[in-house]
């Protein structure tokens, strides 16, 4: 019987053997999903972040490589009617020829591109070496074996495709269709928040500008209307003061305090046109209007305008009402010895700085109107934020691209 166990056991060793290859295999299997995992996690938090598309694009298309284990990958948006594709995110190891972002081919022929935008769902090519047109043409220039690519869904249309390729002679894994369709769903998410957040920046600024126009209309119904006519019956009240006899002195004292009441509401309705649009700002730019802003603060202020051009109109009006509210949310709630504002602009942006001294308590949703700020600087594709402490007071920063994005 020993014999026979014995040539059992000699040939028991392979079962053996086979489990732990298989061991292995599902060991780098999970090494391969957690690695993915991690990869999809990293651009999902890009996304998030609410990160530009670009910069989606290009996370996607390295993360795609790495995960597969390939020399390049690219993201592409289809042109109009899927005649060509355009590169829109790229990536390849360094000195592997790639197809740069830009670039633009046509999808005639037989290639991955032509597939997804048939079908709209994955597709592949393990060989290029026969196939026409250009695209193969130009995997072959590059030394693509074989391509894999998913399609970028975006409202039910097929936006885009996320494709990888390899270099190696054997066809890509099987399930390669599906670990890239999980980045080229990543895609769409990001174009579909980027195309939201877009629309409401829109919303918003046809909000304020409406707004921004109404206030204009009724500052110059103001002045050219209730104002100039408080002023005339101002004056034709003086006329009469001075026409009273000289017996009627309390007619004429009565005419006097109407007279200064008028006076007073004049005086009442030029605020209150300033506060409705900023004429100044118009008329002399920002750094005039900040300092007729500083004049007639109620706090001392310390000015510091580097601004020595004239910046859009829409970013130095909104400047003008961030600075205009911070020292009136500071005249009332606040209590600040000193208000300081530091003002700069660069080739892209205006930097703009409001600090107090005060007791600090600020918050955004307090209804203190900085909300209503911060949808007018983020209209603009700007950022408002605020630091609001007991130790150190308020600080209200506002960055605002003097191009809109």
């Amino acid at each position: 019987m020993r014999p026979t166990t014995g040539i059992t056991g000699a040939t028991g060793g392979l079962p053996g053997a086979n489990a732990r290859s298989e061991l292995q295999g599902s060991r780098d299997e999970l090494a391969a999903l957690a690695e993915q995992q991690a990869a999809l996690r990293r651009v999902a938090t890009l996304v998030a972040r609410a990160a530009s598309p670009a910069e989606v694009f290009s996370a996607v298309a390295e993360e795609m490589a790495r995960c597969l284990e390939v020399a390049d990958a690219e993201v592409y948006r289809f042109r109009e009617g899927g005649a060509g594709i355009v590169a829109v995110g790229s990536f390849a190891e360094s000195g592997v020829p790639d197809v740069p972002v830009g670039d633009s081919l046509p999808c005639e022929g037989d290639n991955v591109s032509g597939k997804v935008w048939r079908t709209g769902r994955p597709a592949r090519m393990d060989s290029y070496e026969r196939a026409p047109g250009s695209i193969a043409a130009r995997m072959r220039d590059l030394g693509i074996c074989s391509r894999v690519g998913a399609p970028i869904i975006v409202d039910d249309m097929v936006w885009g495709l996320a494709v990888v390729g390899s270099r190696r002679p054997e066809p890509l894994p099987p399930d390669a269709e599906e670990r890239v369709g999980e980045f080229a769903d990543l895609v769409a998410t990001a174009i579909a928040a980027a195309t939201s957040r877009a629309a409401l920046i829109e919303s918003r600024r046809r909000i304020v500008a409406a707004a921004d126009e109404t206030r204009r209309r009724l500052e110059r119904d103001l002045h050219d209307g209730a104002q100039q006519r408080a002023v005339s019956l101002g004056l034709q009240l003086r006329t009469a003061e001075d026409l009273v006899p000289g017996e009627l002195d309390a007619l004429r004292d009565l005419l006097s305090r109407i007279g200064s009441g008028l006076t007073e509401l004049c005086d009442e309705l030029r605020e209150i046109s300033h506060g409705m649009h900023p004429a100044i700002v118009s008329t002399g730019g920002l750094g005039p209007a900040l300092k007729s802003l500083a004049r007639r603060s109620t706090i001392p202020v310390t000015l510091d305008v580097a601004v020595q051009r004239r910046l859009p109109e829409v970013v130095e009006v909104a400047a003008y009402y961030v600075v205009a509210e911070a020292f009136t949310n500071a005249a009332k709630h606040a209590q600040p010895s000193q208000l300081t504002v530091m003002a700069h602009a660069d080739d892209e942006n205006l930097h703009l700085l409001v600090r107090d001294d005060g007791i600090g308590g600020a918050d955004f949703d307090k209804g203190s109107g900085l909300l209503g700020l911060k949808d007018r600087v983020e209209a603009l594709s700007g950022q408002l934020t605020l630091s609001s402490t007991i130790e150190n007071g308020t600080s209200l920063t506002a960055i605002i691209p003097l191009r809109g994005r």
